[in-house]
């Protein structure tokens, strides 16, 4: 994998992720309201609420986060992400790696960009020493699943929430 600054490429150029841009705060909004769950935990409006640039201002400053937004080469967005790397004590003082807020978008799903993605998304995990990588997906999302569990992810704990 060749790294470059602020960008992470695919060996064979077919994607590009890069670290997102205050300029790419939109987009990747609307992607994450492009669904039925979204439409309703979103607030995706011209101009966008500001409470999206603080939040991503409170990610680029962590250094345990990594807000990706992936492209083409044609320079069309494909895709985003969040990385989140958990450091604890448990498993030897292990580092875990989170996988949050994948969207492919809607004009490319179905086109195995999902699969890319994961693909390396669990190399970044690696490389940057994680053990373990879990992810959340909401019990609505049967097609998420079956994705999930066909990549090799397996539902090992009963995941819960408690909302504010």
């Amino acid at each position: 994998m060749r790294i470059l600054v602020n960008y992470f490429m695919i060996k064979n150029d077919e994607l590009i992720f890069r670290k997102a841009k205050e300029s790419d705060i939109p987009n990747i909004v609307k992607m994450l309201a492009d669904d039925t769950l979204g439409v309703n935990r979103e607030d995706y409006k011209k101009p966008l609420p500001q409470k999206y640039y603080d939040a991503f201002q409170n990610i680029i400053q962590d250094k345990s986060q990594e807000l990706l937004i992936i492209y083409n080469y044609r320079d069309n967005i494909i895709g985003t992400l969040q990385l989140t790397f958990i450091p604890y004590l448990t498993y030897k003082g292990g580092l875990r790696a989170q996988i949050e807020a994948v969207r492919v978008h809607k004009d490319f799903r179905g086109g195995g960009f999902g699969r890319k993605i994961f693909e390396w998304a669990i190399n970044r995990c690696k490389d940057r020493g994680a053990h373990m990588i879990q992810l959340t997906t909401d019990k609505q999302r049967p097609e998420a699943i079956k994705f999930y569990k066909a990549i090799g992810f397996n539902d090992s704990h009963i995941g819960m929430k408690f909302y504010l």
